[in-house]
């Protein structure tokens, strides 16, 4: 029998790419696909958003078009440049919109003026915080005693002829309660700070001597406070000596507008011996029932703002700032800004040197860490990110140079109208005359000026020529300084000139109140004459997709202005008058071009012009004002 051979099945060369067994029909590898295809510039925003000082490239790239042929679009606008070089806006602009793209700029928020930034808190983070009291008074009536004896220390025997030498701040507690001290030279500190818009007191304690009562220093401290709006206590000091004469300080007092409590007025009056101590702790009492009436708050959960009140370089420590905390808490490290500086706090003092690591609202301490010296009254605030507060510092160092090395507008008379239009409902004033009889008529004509939705603020009044305190209070109030018989110094007038305050001088009081009556009636409009300053002539002309005609001139006569105002004139007659939407030498944009140069000109809202038509640029002239 024939031996028979098992059955076997032929193997396949093809093999499952799992090695298993598979009842699902093979399929062919398929190539690879994105997870989302690619865009074509076509499908995108046609927006091109333009910083300031981007790059051709930057801007090629927004434009999804090769940097090559966007620099050989620039070379037929006449501009040679890299694709590293910047591009200026209007460029930017007309190459953007060339190309069928939307333009927009970049939105920045202006953190320069952080110290104008309203930030609102949550009423449930809010807690008491400390009044800010300032002493002042007249030299030798006692206020650096006042503040020794509350102090509990002796600066005042190493301080020549009692005017204090030190400026700083500190804190005492009275009743469980803080109450922080300005520790300044008088009111002029005070007044420097508010005019450089620092409004850190809360409540001013005026020192008057019983034995000696209201002297011009005195005068002068009660206008600096009720101009700032500040609580004004009165502490009448020297209680411990003879012939005083308390009653007589109530009358001038109150002659000067500060009626007493116990007379049915709302100014407290306290009776001390900052000598002795008597009557110290019932004047502390009255400041902090004068703050709580005042429902002072602060949140200590934010990051802080405060001012500087006192600034030095120290030659171990380099830059050292006492700070006055208004809200928020400063703590060790924290990145911040004040004024045209900026820095990391490294170390943080109270008064008495002791180290700390964070200061609530209310209080005042010195840091360091500083990168230069700020001045006094300058906003701190504290910022996250260092980076910023750099930037920060950088730039508003830029717009202070820009600012110092601008003509400063000076208020004047004739500004008035103008502000009465917008915010501004008041006309302040200072005035100084040769007899106290003057200021009474000039008062009294006045109160009889009637202009709806205007007043009229006299800030101060004294007998004697204009002052250096004089201007630095018109300074901080905004005011005019009205003079009847009375010259001020040349030196004042210097002074006051670099400030920007006017000084009027006046033989007769109705000269004053008809000038007065206009500016409050806005009538003392400046008087303009147009006046041509030069001449161009169109040697060529293109036209850019939806900017408009640029004519190529030649500056044949005088000066073109980018602000001027033009008229284009083509055989003798005028065609067009408007405004120049842009001026440009080559690629850059210029502010004016003289005779004997070329120029691009584009006409806001005109586009027909031709070959040889003449461009005639003029401006407005300021030739007289109704002064």
């Amino acid at each position: 029998m024939a031996n028979k051979r098992p059955m076997t099945r032929k193997k396949s060369n093809y093999k499952s790419p799992s090695n298993k067994p598979t009842n699902k029909p093979t399929q062919r590898p398929q190539p690879k696909r994105p997870l989302t295809p690619p865009k074509r510039p076509e499908a995108l925003v046609k927006i091109v958003t333009y910083k300031n000082g981007m790059t051709v490239l930057e801007l090629a790239d927004q434009l999804h078009r090769p940097v090559s042929e966007v620099i050989k679009k620039l070379m037929f606008m006449r501009i040679l440049a890299s694709q590293t070089q910047s591009v200026d806006r209007d460029t930017a602009e007309i190459l953007t919109l060339d190309y069928g793209y939307d333009f927009q700029e970049e939105v920045m928020s202006d953190l320069t003026r952080y110290e104008e930034l309203d930030i609102v808190d949550d009423p449930k983070d809010l807690i008491e915080r400390p009044a800010v009291v300032t002493i002042m008074g007249h030299v030798d009536h006692g206020k650096t005693t006042l503040l020794d004896h509350i102090r509990h220390s002796r600066v005042v025997q190493s301080e020549a002829g009692g005017i204090t030498q030190h400026i700083g701040a500190y804190q005492v507690e009275r009743n469980d309660k803080a109450i922080t001290f300005i520790d300044t030279p008088g009111h002029a500190a005070f007044t420097e700070m508010r005019a450089r818009g620092a409004k850190i007191t809360d409540i001013v304690v005026l020192v008057v001597a019983a034995d000696d009562g209201v002297m011009p220093q005195t005068k002068e401290a009660i206008d600096h406070a009720k101009a700032s709006k500040t609580a004004i206590i009165i502490a009448v000091n020297k209680m411990d000596k003879p012939n005083i004469n308390p009653d007589r300080v109530k009358q001038e007092l109150a002659d000067l507008g500060l009626m007493p409590d116990d007379w049915g007025g709302d100014t407290p009056f306290c009776y001390i011996s900052a000598l002795k101590g008597t009557g110290v702790d019932e004047l502390l009492d009255t400041i902090q029932l004068v703050a709580e009436m005042r429902e002072l708050k602060a949140n200590p959960k934010r990051n802080a703002i405060g001012t500087v009140i006192e600034a030095k370089l120290d030659r171990g420590r380099g830059p050292v700032a006492t700070i006055l905390v208004a809200n928020g808490t400063l703590k060790i490290g924290d990145f911040f800004v004040a004024g045209n500086t900026y820095g990391k706090i490294r170390g943080m003092y109270d008064d008495l040197g002791r180290s700390l690591h964070k200061a609530k609202p209310g209080a005042a301490v010195e840091i360091t860490g500083l990168n230069d010296v700020p001045l006094a009254g300058d906003p701190l605030m504290v910022f996250n990110d260092e980076r910023v507060t750099k930037d920060i510092a950088s730039k508003r160092s830029d717009r202070q140079f820009k600012e110092d090395h601008a003509a400063k507008r000076p208020a004047t008379l004739e500004e008035y109208f103008q502000k009465a239009e917008g915010t501004a409902k008041e006309l302040r004033l200072i005035i100084k005359a040769d007899v106290q009889g003057s200021i009474e008529a000039f008062r009294g004509s006045i109160e009889k000026l009637d202009v709806e939705g205007i007043s009229i603020d006299i800030v101060r009044t004294g007998v004697g020529a204009v002052t250096e305190t004089d201007v630095t209070l018109a300074e901080a109030s905004d005011a005019i300084i009205i003079g009847f018989g009375v010259q001020a110094p040349a030196n004042i007038r210097e002074t006051a000139a670099s400030k920007g305050i006017e000084i009027r001088d006046y033989r007769v009081i109705y000269e004053a109140i008809n000038d007065i009556e206009a500016a409050m009636k806005g009538m003392l409009e400046p008087v303009f004459e147009k006046r041509i300053i030069g001449e161009a002539v169109v040697r060529e002309t293109f036209t850019i997709s939806k900017m408009g005609t640029v004519a190529g001139c030649m500056v044949t006569n005088g000066i073109i202005r980018r602000d001027s105002v033009v008229k284009l004139i083509r055989d003798g007659k005028i065609i067009f008058e408007g405004k120049i939407s842009s001026l440009k030498r080559f690629k850059d944009d210029a502010k004016e071009v003289r005779q004997g140069f070329d120029c691009g000109i584009m006409i806001e809202n005109y586009n027909d012009i031709k070959t040889d038509d003449v461009i005639e640029a003029s401006e407005m002239k300021e030739v007289s004002s109704n002064a």
